[in-house]
């Protein structure tokens, strides 16, 4: 009996994936794992020091460090809530009236709402600093025009309001992102399903919630997963709107903003490279928890959905 042939290695699969490994340990993989080595050593007497966990227990027990990381993470999680229940239902809403072939001028509008996404942080940061101002701002005469401007205050300069203004700049940003993500997933569903749900009498916003809903619900999950990575990982609109103190009285600090003045320092804090690690080790740790949470319970239940 002839022996079978011998499969013949594929070579060429390596050699397309190799640039692309290489550029992915090189800027992801090494640095990540210097980070979580820099984590376990402290600088004593000018040597690294192999300390273990120890900058781990100063970062949750010493008061010098736990009260600003109990508190940037506290804002972190607020500033992700009013992504997740103000952003995206948004994004829902607007994708559905946009995919209405009746709605004339959708193809400006989509654009209109896209735009902001690709502005700079910096520029949308002070836009919207000069925009709220109360000296030099825009804001107060628009709404005197409306008979509002009993309801006006220096928003980013409340610590009750701050955090809350800077999240729904973010989400004015950042709206168009969730939007044409569904509006894609929308126009994926085939004409069959639609024709079969209005040969039933399902039209209109029935239709959406009893047939288009369930049918985009993998992409839904997929937008808030993407969300929660994005906002555990903010830093520029909130240190080029309040700086890197995230005024009023750490009342903005988020992770990233910690993470920064721990590890540069900023004006009369020293910075400190191994606590710095620390941070970033815990908000690694944070988005790795809440994308395996979505990998393994989530996205195992959506895909009943999928076709």
């Amino acid at each position: 009996m002839a022996a079978a042939p011998k499969r013949p290695f594929r070579w060429h699969i390596g050699v397309f994936l190799a640039p692309a490994v290489l550029v992915y340990t090189a800027i992801m993989i090494l640095p990540l794992a210097g980070t979580l080595q820099l984590s376990l050593f402290r600088n004593i007497n000018q040597s690294q020091v192999f300390v273990g966990l120890e900058n781990f227990r100063m970062l949750f027990g010493d008061p010098n460090w736990s009260v600003n990381f109990w508190n940037a993470l506290r804002n972190n999680v607020w500033f992700f809530i009013i992504h997740m229940l103000v952003q995206n239902p948004i994004g829902v809403l607007l994708a559905a009236l946009l995919s209405s072939p009746r709605l004339r001028f959708s193809a400006f509008y989509r654009t209109a709402i896209f735009v902001p996404t690709i502005l700079s942080f910096v520029i949308v940061g002070f836009a919207w600093k000069l925009i709220l101002s109360p000296l030099w701002g825009v804001a107060p005469n628009l709404m005197d025009l409306v008979g509002l401007k009993s309801l006006f205050t220096p928003w980013l300069g409340k610590e009750q309001y701050a955090l809350t203004t800077l999240s729904l700049i973010s989400v004015w940003q950042f709206v168009g992102i969730p939007m044409m993500l569904i509006y894609a997933a929308l126009l994926s569903i085939p004409d069959e399903v639609i024709e079969a749900a209005e040969c039933d009498g399902i039209t209109g916003m029935s239709q959406f919630w009893k047939i288009k809903l369930p049918l985009i619900l993998p992409s839904i999950g997929i937008i808030s997963i993407l969300t929660f990575v994005g906002n555990f990982n903010a830093f520029d609109l909130i240190y080029t709107a309040q700086g890197a103190l995230a005024g009023p009285n750490y009342s903005t600090d988020i992770l990233g903003t910690f993470l920064y003045r721990a590890f540069f320092g900023f004006q009369l804090q020293v910075g400190d490279p191994n606590m710095g690690a620390a941070i970033a080790t815990m908000m690694f740790l944070i988005i790795l928890g809440g994308v395996c949470v979505y990998l393994f319970l989530v996205q195992t239940r959506l895909r009943r959905y999928q076709f």
